[in-house]
């Protein structure tokens, strides 16, 4: 089994008085790593996903709670987000049995966190799981070996079910998209449109590393932009896609509003759009490189409990920087290019501004610096 970075957070939580909740995709690995977790102890597993578990726990009351948890250590809910009302649920047995841990998996952050902030204030510990990282293969082989596969990598990504079955990546990621990726996300979110949903999904993996202009994605998918809008936050909320806004402090010349989406694996992406040519016959490896690199720098700083905000900066010259992160007003400034040989100036525009504390190039013989 590849050891999960996540593996020694999760454990350090367990049995202290707070309810756990792992968040990210499905088919991430959650429910592997939630029974590596529990293997030694005695627990009682139920299955969102299960009508017959919706049904049972939906106004359960805390007698039947009591009775049905009976003398188990742990009570593990896998897609809680199935669960009506699954917030109030955990809070009441987060009060009424502080000895028993909770965990709670969920592909949806939509269903599963944001309407249980207010109700779980101080009552939970929230950890989130991506598809296996750079850093986390070079662990389970080697520096050498792995990096020597990143071009195979950027193709098919680093989905658990694709890592462990070569050959048969196409196929993994054909079952991945059709099974879960739209399915959660119209059953969950109520969206009728599942062909406006799977069109806007087309474009923004078409698009990755460029800016998004909601009212012409709306106009080209017949919709107003808010609801655009409101269909990428879903997204973001499942674990698809992320964001990256700009960066201004309202220089003149600044480009105040604008937003840039990822996704959190290239493999997904590759397979939204059908292309699994290999790196030395596309023409998208700039974005595909960019969408990489910033995706594992994202997994490495949330692993690591990093705390800083993320963005890119342009101005209405156009002059732009790839990935900036943030933290206490300090800057880290990263242009990230595949070929070693391009030639990369750091805009005086940029630099004489903010004064950034490092200016870095990240390219295909220097990235693992960054990574690891």
């Amino acid at each position: 089994m590849i050891a999960r970075t996540q593996q020694t957070e999760i454990d350090s939580h367990l049995f202290k008085g707070k309810a756990i909740l792992v968040f990210g995709a499905r088919q991430v690995g959650k429910t592997s790593l939630i029974k590596n977790t529990i293997k030694n102890d005695s627990f009682l597993w139920l299955n969102g996903d299960e009508p017959d578990t919706q049904l049972l726990l939906e106004n359960i009351t805390t007698d039947r709670l009591k009775a049905m948890i009976g003398n188990h250590k742990i009570l593990v809910i896998d897609e809680a987000q199935m669960i009506h009302n699954i917030g109030l649920l955990i809070k009441r047995m987060v009060d009424n049995f502080p000895e028993i841990q909770i965990i709670a998996s969920g592909s949806s952050a939509f269903e599963l966190a944001d309407k249980t902030k207010e109700s779980m204030v101080g009552r939970k510990e929230e950890l989130q799981l991506f598809p296996f990282s750079y850093q986390e293969m070079v662990n389970e082989t080697n520096f050498v070996e792995e990096t020597r596969l990143v071009p195979h990598r950027l193709v098919f990504g680093y989905y658990p079910e694709v890592i462990k079955n070569p050959g048969k990546e196409e196929k993994i990621l054909n079952d991945l998209v059709d099974a879960f990726l739209y399915k959660d996300i119209l059953n969950l979110e109520g969206i009728k449109k599942s062909a406006t949903l799977q069109r806007l999904v087309q474009m923004l993996a078409f698009r990755i590393g460029t800016e998004i202009n909601y009212s012409s994605f709306g106009n080209d998918l017949g919709i107003n932009r808010l609801t655009v809008e409101k269909y990428i936050d879903i997204l973001e909320k499942n674990f698809i896609v992320f964001s990256l806004n700009t960066f201004s402090k309202n220089q003149d010349n600044e480009l105040k509003k604008g937003r840039k989406i990822y996704f959190w694996d290239v493999g997904l992406r590759n397979r939204i759009i059908k292309n699994f040519k290999p790196i030395e016959l596309r023409d998208d490896v700039g974005a595909l490189w960019e969408n990489f690199i910033i995706s594992e720098r994202k997994k490495k700083l949330s692993y690591e409990n990093q705390f800083k905000d993320t963005h890119f900066w342009r101005n209405t010259q156009q002059a732009e920087i790839d990935y900036l992160e943030i933290r206490n007003e300090e800057i880290d400034a990263f242009e990230i290019k595949y070929s070693p040989n391009v030639k990369v100036k750091f805009t005086k525009s940029f630099t004489e501004k903010y004064n950034p504390k490092t200016t870095e190039v990240i390219h295909k013989e220097n990235f693992w610096n960054y990574l690891l």
